[in-house]
């Protein structure tokens, strides 16, 4: 997929916001073919990446690893 979308489970120190912003980005930019879209498609665009970056938030906090059980 998106090889510059780093693993972010299991980090330590946890993964910040800016981290998981920046890989819910080059998410939103590999599905939808735009590196910076347009204006008519930026709200969007905009609101897919706060999407994508408060579900990867949720789901990195409930994962249960080897180091958190």
């Amino acid at each position: 997929m998106c090889r510059s979308i780093k693993t972010l489970r299991g980090t330590d120190p946890p993964p910040s916001a800016a981290e998981v912003d920046a890989a819910a980005l080059q998410f939103v930019r590999k599905i939808s073919g735009y590196r910076s879209p347009s204006q008519r498609n930026q709200e969007a665009f905009d609101a897919a990446v706060a999407e994508i970056s408060a579900t990867t938030g949720r789901l990195l906090a409930h994962l249960v690893t080897a180091q958190r059980t």
